[in-house]
């Protein structure tokens, strides 16, 4: 069986970069020198870089393709240094082909060092936040755009808050269990195909193509809007996968969980995921089992696992003498005999 392909972005541009850092981030970034087109740096990596030491004149190891940020320490060091030494410590920065320079806390930058900047088509900009707070939320950014990607063929559903990913053969309903969790509340974040991206070492957010968004379709029936027809609090733009739901035919030579006892996972780019295997009986109401899988795993994660409470009152029962013998749930019938 092939293994499902991944993909990563190489690189974006500086103009990209900074026009979704002020739409999407929300983050104030000015251009300082408006001349240099920014649609022609490229940056490659989501590491900052901040240059004090290239500065100073050690440049050996200076890791010039990444994003430079100038703070207090650096502008307050060329501000101190006279005329020509300032232009010579700058110009260890622009002698390489840097992406860009964002100057923080709405620090000015001598005129002449932006002069050096432009003659080298380096893009410099200025943002009143402080270095960390600015560096916190272009990494975070950085970090999304250069994540790894693989699309998966299934459908994601945010059920009572809980990212669940329903898979299984093509055909076999995972559209029509996620247009009856629409029906009962819950909300839809991408049908048929579901672009997974992993964030940290163990998260794993999940969304729609850009291309299909919140369409669904549903065999025998065609395409159906599931914003327009249920609206907007039927509908999410993200969720983290937490669960993956297999529906599969009911085989009658496999072996199904039955108490919870056996664990199964899911890898999705190097994440195991808990998987919970439903198979398919006629009667039987997926729709419903999804809401259960949902609420089951708020309970562990809030430190109710049904399964050991249950393992332990077996434990208990063998461990007593006597034959096993099933005895009722209460001690006594009261006098209400509805």
């Amino acid at each position: 069986m092939e293994r499902p392909k991944t993909f990563q972005k190489e690189s974006i541009t500086v103009e990209f970069m900074v026009r979704q850092l002020r739409e999407t981030v929300g983050v104030e970034v000015v251009p300082v020198n408006d001349e240099v087109d920014a649609t022609d740096r490229q940056v490659t990596e989501s590491t900052l870089h901040r240059p004090g030491l290239a500065l100073a004149g050690f440049v050996d190891l200076f890791t010039h393709q990444r994003v430079q940020i100038l703070g207090n320490t650096e502008t307050h060091y060329l501000r101190h240094l006279g005329s020509a030494e300032r232009r010579d410590a700058f110009e260890h920065l622009t002698q390489f082909s840097v992406p860009c320079v964002v100057v923080t806390n709405d620090n000015d930058l001598n005129r002449s060092l932006v002069d050096m900047a432009t003659a080298e088509n380096i893009p410099v900009y200025r943002t009143p936040l402080p270095t960390v707070q600015f560096m916190s939320s272009l990494r975070n950014f950085l970090a999304d755009q250069f994540a790894r990607q693989r699309a998966v063929h299934g459908s994601l559903m945010d059920v009572y808050g809980i990212g669940l990913l329903l898979i299984g053969k093509p055909g076999i309903g995972k559209s029509e269990v996620a247009l009856d969790l629409v029906e009962r509340g819950h909300r839809l974040v991408a049908d048929d195909v579901v672009i997974a991206t992993r964030r940290d070492e163990s998260i794993l957010m999940g969304a729609g193509t850009d291309l299909v968004q919140h369409f669904m379709e549903v065999r025998g029936l065609g395409l159906v809007d599931i914003r327009s027809m249920f609206g907007i609090r039927a509908i999410r733009f993200q969720k983290r996968i937490e669960i993956v739901v297999n529906i599969e035919l009911w085989d009658e030579d496999e072996e199904y969980t039955r108490i919870n006892m056996v664990k199964d996972t899911h890898e999705i780019l190097g994440i195991d995921l808990p998987m919970v295997r439903v198979p398919i009986t006629p009667g039987k109401n997926i729709t419903v089992i999804c809401e259960v899988i949902a609420m089951n795993y708020l309970l562990r994660h809030y430190g109710h696992d049904p399964a050991e409470v249950f393992t332990e009152r077996l434990r208990n029962r063998i461990q007593r003498k006597g034959p096993p013998t099933p005895r009722r749930g209460i001690e006594y019938f009261e006098q209400d005999y509805e």
